[in-house]
């Protein structure tokens, strides 16, 4: 389960990230369960689902997704505590804290731990398509695509990390370079995250200024 320094850290982040991209954000009415709810509907392709061919499930597609589809939903969950990121950060905690992995659907019960990963992502779907999100179900999900909370974390807050240093070294503007010393960024991200401790506090911080010292010495 995710921890509460773990929750207060992403929800910061992804708060800063969206303030970035537009201060006035929470009024702005964006669609962010309509952008996870397009990101499932590609972690499904990513899985396979056409009978009539063959097809491979590509696992670490499946979390690229799924890290996508985390960002807009803790941005629909912001919102819905009118921008309180510790309100965000409590609520969270309680329907993890609960245990409960049966979701209401016109009507319905399903229950996520007797379903395949394939019909959790279709009604993972269907509840962003009815602008609803349930964390139990996308935390089952994560797991059953073989992916830690810990992971999760790692992941989402690389990515975060590396958007906000993109966008602070004129990503925007397009004088960024994107590769240093014969390797793309993102593979200087996993190096950069692999030799920090995961568990303190100012991981992401440390992230950034290890991205920072290498982009400088290019």
């Amino acid at each position: 389960m995710l921890n509460a320094q773990q929750l207060a850290t992403m929800l910061s982040l992804q708060d800063k990230m969206n303030a970035k991209v537009n201060p006035d954000w929470l009024n702005a009415g964006y669609g962010y369960l309509r952008a996870a709810m397009v990101e499932s509907v590609e972690a499904i392709e990513h899985h396979g689902w056409k009978w009539w061919k063959a097809q491979h499930k590509d696992l670490p597609q499946l979390q690229m997704e799924l890290v996508d589809i985390w960002h807009f939903a803790l941005s629909a969950c912001i919102i819905d505590a009118n921008g309180d990121v510790d309100a965000s950060a409590k609520s969270i905690a309680a329907e993890l804290a609960s245990g409960q992995t049966v979701v209401v659907f016109d009507n319905q019960n399903y229950d996520a731990t007797q379903q395949s990963l394939l019909d959790n992502l279709e009604l993972m779907t269907g509840l962003c398509a009815a602008k609803r999100f349930s964390v139990p179900l996308f935390m089952h999900i994560v797991k059953q695509c073989d992916m830690s909370v810990d992971e999760l974390y790692r992941q989402y807050v690389g990515k975060n990390v590396l958007n906000f240093f993109r966008q602070d070294n004129g990503y925007k503007e397009g004088t960024y370079v994107k590769q240093w010393s014969g390797r793309e960024d993102n593979e200087h991200l996993v190096e950069v995250m692999n030799a920090l401790d995961l568990s303190k506090p100012e991981f992401s911080d440390l992230v950034y200024q290890g991205l920072q010292a290498r982009y400088q010495s290019k």
